[in-house]
């Protein structure tokens, strides 16, 4: 075991895989010489050189074009967006060209990329810095979405995606890097279509994903000194979504609350319930609580950024609300 950061486990990954593999590259915005913003690609320049760690102008829509192009020949890129906000601008891109061109060539063409960076609300780092992409891109056809919550499955995510054909768009929470954790000697993959059982319980399912897993355990952790038994999955895969284990887990608890980061509104939770409501409505005893960011710009206010986004408080109170009725 080695204990290491998150980032250092996305760098490895990242590195791992580049030398097995020369048709894989990282492009970029800083990626280079910088080693990123958040130095997940420190040192791969020295040791790969400019072919292979490609720092790119401020011109998103022109690398994720260049990506695509890349990808559509043969090659294996992985594009880090400095700040996922900054991925709008090649929307069109990413849903028009990575995920529709393996369906619309008849699947002559496969788009083995890889889409990554931070993302999520941060410490007062304004509304165009925190926005939350999962419910924008879910709704595209062909992609492939997972949001990595520790450094074990932020590794492990990022070598399946590398060598999924697909695009897969892989969400990193701006404030996870620094999280330290006991990683294996040996290798190891994390499926993308797999949600985590964090913690077995029958009373109640808390399903949630990203940054919120560690809210959701720290509420847990006293609600269980308290008598609690709830059940914790940790989603890790937004497209496709593991409707099965979500349904496995209602089975046995019949209860279930979302905590997520996304907006309420179209958010990641809304389509949860909708295939809930689908595939596993009968096995609800209550309400399905749905605890999400509010529906506004992030505020740049400290105090105010903290009113929009959910708190372990606020998920304690709706587990004993939801178990109680």
């Amino acid at each position: 075991m080695k204990r290491m950061f998150m980032f250092d486990a996305l760098r490895e990954a990242t590195d791992e895989e580049m030398s097995k593999n020369s048709s894989v590259f990282v492009l970029g915005e800083d990626v280079g010489y910088y080693g990123g913003s958040y130095k997940v690609t420190k040192n791969l320049h020295s040791k790969y050189g400019d072919l292979r760690v490609l720092d790119t102008p401020i011109a998103e829509n022109s690398f994720m074009g260049m990506a695509i192009g890349a990808a559509i020949t043969g090659l294996r890129p992985i594009v880090e967006g400095m700040n996922m906000s900054f991925l709008l601008l090649a929307f069109n891109q990413i849903s028009n060209n990575a995920g529709m061109l393996r369906y619309t060539s008849g699947g002559n063409f496969k788009i083995p990329i890889v889409i990554r960076g931070p993302g999520g609300v941060g410490k007062q780092l304004g509304a165009e810095h925190s926005q939350r992409l999962e419910a924008y891109f879910q709704a595209i056809p062909g992609l492939k979405i997972v949001a990595c919550s520790t450094p074990y499955n932020a590794k492990g995510l990022l070598k399946s995606a590398i060598r999924d054909d697909n695009p897969v768009i892989l969400f990193e929470h701006v404030l996870l890097y620094n999280l330290k954790e006991d990683l294996p000697d040996y290798e190891y993959f994390v499926p993308l279509d797999k949600a985590e059982l964090i913690r077995e319980g029958q009373q109640i399912t808390i399903l949630t994903y990203s940054r919120m897993r560690h809210h959701v355990m720290q509420s847990v952790n006293e609600l269980v000194q308290e008598g609690y038994d709830p059940e914790v999955l940790d989603l890790i895969s937004l497209k496709p979504i593991d409707i099965a284990s979500i349904g496995k887990s209602l089975v046995k608890t019949h209860r279930l609350i979302i905590v997520e980061e996304c907006m309420k509104t179209g958010g990641i939770a809304a389509e949860v319930i909708a295939q809930i409501n689908d595939n596993w409505f009968d096995q609800l005893d209550a309400p399905i609580i749905r605890l999400s960011s509010a529906d506004i710009p992030t505020p740049y206010n400290g105090t105010l950024e903290k009113a929009t986004v959910i708190y372990p408080n606020q998920i304690t109170s709706a587990v004993k609300k939801l178990v109680n009725l």
